[in-house]
């Protein structure tokens, strides 16, 4: 069945931390507590998120992926419950890693919480779990975390089963980076072509206030037509704690976390930006960034001074963010 084509909205939902009991962000005792992280629970938790994404956006958009724990069952159930029609809504999902934690919060030093598989074998599996709980809704289906190392970069036989993917499902096709590597894999990225087409409609990207080395390859993603997805806009919490990020805040009579998307939106290579809310005031603040990002537009001066003060070392980046515990 080919879904609907909504046009991609400015900001969305992503489920990396509703949709499973663990994650990375900082703090995620203050909201969910150290006991109570059943999948009721975070199911009812979800749901309260995303009836403010719908109460709040006129298309609302949801990123899931299948490691996300049960995002997709959580997404799928919620959109079909409440009789929502495809066309009212974006949803984005990724193959590639497999959630092996069994809904646990941590696991024993060095046991991995998701596992990584980008073989042709994979994707058919994870393609037709995604369409049995989601595929009427899907817009956009990604590669989990493209690597040189996976070999997803060079196998003409993913390429083509993506290729076919677009062709029969209507679904656009992307890639979702990591590490700092990010700009050299999204250029090959934009090289890759399948019967003379390009095989990439977008790429997420993690790029915020403090890891900005992407910038100038996400620029040329821009300009040759691809959507740019941010993802990890908060670097799972750790802009929140900065203090040049508090100071410009009180400054524009904004939240922290209002200022640190909203920068991100005043880029210019067009950004979406995901939010990575778990409670609706969350949820809220996050979507004001939009406001603040206009205000940013209309005072560059300000906007670049911003983000001179809070760019860190990407590799100093990237190790920080390998040791940040799963809570």
């Amino acid at each position: 069945m080919k879904v609907p084509q909504v046009a991609l909205p400015r900001l969305g939902l992503g489920m990396a931390a509703l949709g499973r009991p663990g994650y990375i962000n900082l703090g995620r005792d203050s909201t969910f507590g150290k006991e109570g992280r059943d999948i009721e629970t975070m199911q009812s938790q979800a749901n309260l998120v995303l009836d403010t994404l719908f109460e709040k956006k006129e298309i609302p958009w949801i990123d899931c992926a299948r490691s996300y724990g049960l995002s997709e069952k959580f997404v799928g159930e919620y959109l079909k419950s409440n009789k929502i029609s495809p066309e009212k809504v974006y949803v984005s999902s990724k193959w590639g890693y497999t959630y092996v934690a069994d809904w646990q919060v941590s696991l024993e030093k060095g046991a991995p919480h998701e596992v990584k598989d980008h073989s042709v074998a994979n994707f058919l599996k994870q393609l037709e779990e995604t369409d049995e709980l989601i595929g009427d809704y899907v817009n956009l289906y990604q590669i989990h975390s493209a690597t040189f190392e996976s070999g997803v970069m060079d196998n003409v036989d993913i390429h083509k089963a993506l290729h076919e993917c677009r062709e029969m499902r209507g679904w656009k096709i992307g890639l979702s980076v990591s590490s700092p590597k990010q700009d050299q894999i999204l250029r090959r990225a934009m090289e890759i072509e399948v019967n003379g087409k390009k095989l990439f409609d977008s790429v997420q990207c993690t790029y915020n206030l403090l890891e900005q080395r992407p910038g100038p390859a996400l620029l040329e993603a821009y300009n040759a037509g691809m959507d740019i997805i941010i993802k990890e806009g908060l670097a799972n919490g750790r802009t929140l704690r900065h203090d040049r990020v508090e100071v410009y805040a009180k400054m524009l009579d904004c939240a922290p976390d209002s200022l640190a998307l909203g920068c991100i939106l005043a880029q210019p290579f067009h950004p979406r930006v995901l939010s990575g809310a778990v409670t609706p005031e969350q949820l809220e603040s996050n979507l004001k960034a939009n406001e603040v990002c206009e205000t940013l537009k209309s005072d560059p001066a300000l906007l670049e001074a911003i983000m001179k003060d809070c760019l860190m070392d990407s590799e100093t980046y990237w190790t920080d963010r390998s040791n940040l515990a799963w809570n």
